[in-house]
């Protein structure tokens, strides 16, 4: 199946996300003066705005795309949490599998923006792993999904949720099922996502946890790095974003290695969310079989052309084909 067969197709698939799900709140406003009590602007508030974040993000990107989704998380038993599954619901996502808690937060993070920049960004959150009471809940509510799913999505923010537990079940029982997997990983479980399917890092995350330094620019560099990560990890393919250096794709499996995409030039407008829409984009294409090169060109194309939009947007599943048809495919 080529890219745009497969663009086409991920309205078949049904995907389970399990992650860091947040509340991405915005007060937007004008700055006409500076606080006569401290040096900083005072924001005449015009505009608030309440959106699904973290994993919630990659879900709304999953949606775009046209896939059906389930979502498992924790959230508090809290005004905020209330909010973020009753928008959930309003979308369509499934939410057996996201548990309330009164012992944990709801992740917040509210942003202050007055003409198109954030001034401020303030958070409410823990990141205390889950209790065991909280694991048992989740991997039971975990289980019928995942025999139901076409491919499972760790988004993993480090704010508890995923545990070395919850991924390691979800690992083997995913193999056990035939089950694609696919991980945006952080630095604390970065090792827990041994055997994954797909290993999605940006360079920062990668040299956090291999503990080394990694040159985005400089394929020898970069390539190294991959080495030791598919010798450590054991992924079947390795995804690596680079910014502005495109991404580093590794699939030896496929007869796919060390093919390296360049960034298409374009007027960046925020970064903010781009690792949301790759991931979403790859883990698509990659259950899709679609073979890695072709994983890699329409996942970075994806990933440019939300960083057109000021603000989190997911992707627009059209421009995104049309995109893809007029580029070339990836070469080694």
């Amino acid at each position: 199946m080529n890219a745009l067969e497969a663009l086409e197709s991920c309205r078949s698939l049904r995907v389970l996300v399990i992650g860091d799900v947040m509340v991405d709140a915005y007060y937007i406003g004008a700055v006409k003066r500076v606080s006569p009590e401290a040096p900083v602007p005072v924001v005449d508030i015009q505009k608030r705005d309440r959106r699904l974040g973290g994993a919630g993000n990659v879900v709304l990107n999953l949606l775009a795309l046209g896939a059906r989704v389930d979502l498992a998380s924790a959230v508090g038993a809290d005004e905020a949490g209330n909010a973020l599954l009753e928008q959930l619901e309003q979308h369509g996502v499934g939410t057996a599998a996201v548990v309330q808690t009164p012992d944990r937060p709801t992740t917040v993070k509210t942003r202050i923006m007055s003409s198109g920049q954030q001034l401020l960004r303030v958070d409410e959150e823990t990141t205390e792993p889950l209790s065991p009471a909280l694991e048992d809940a989740l991997l039971a509510a975990l289980d019928p999904l995942l025999a139901q799913a076409d491919a499972v999505l760790f988004e993993d923010y480090d704010k508890g949720v995923l545990t070395e537990r919850i991924i390691e079940f979800v690992v083997r029982r995913s193999r056990e099922l035939n089950v694609p997997t696919a991980v945006d990983p952080k630095f604390r479980q970065f090792h827990a996502y041994r055997g994954v399917g797909l290993f999605k890092p940006n360079v920062k995350e990668l040299q956090e946890g291999l503990g080394r330094y990694v040159e985005p620019g400089d394929p020898a560099s970069v390539e190294a790095a991959v080495e030791e990560l598919m010798t450590r990890l054991q992924p079947e393919c390795a995804l690596v974003t680079l910014s502005e250096h495109g991404v580093h794709v590794h699939q030896p499996d496929r007869g796919i290695v060390h093919l390296r995409q360049a960034a298409h030039a374009r007027e960046i407008a925020d970064v903010s969310g781009a690792g949301d829409t790759v991931i979403a984009v790859a883990t698509c294409l990659y259950a899709l079989g679609v073979d890695a090169g072709e994983v890699a060109r329409v996942a970075n194309l994806a990933g440019g052309l939300v960083c057109e939009n000021v603000g989190v947007v997911p992707i627009d599943a059209r421009r995104l084909q049309r995109e893809v048809s007029s580029t070339p495919p990836l070469t080694a």
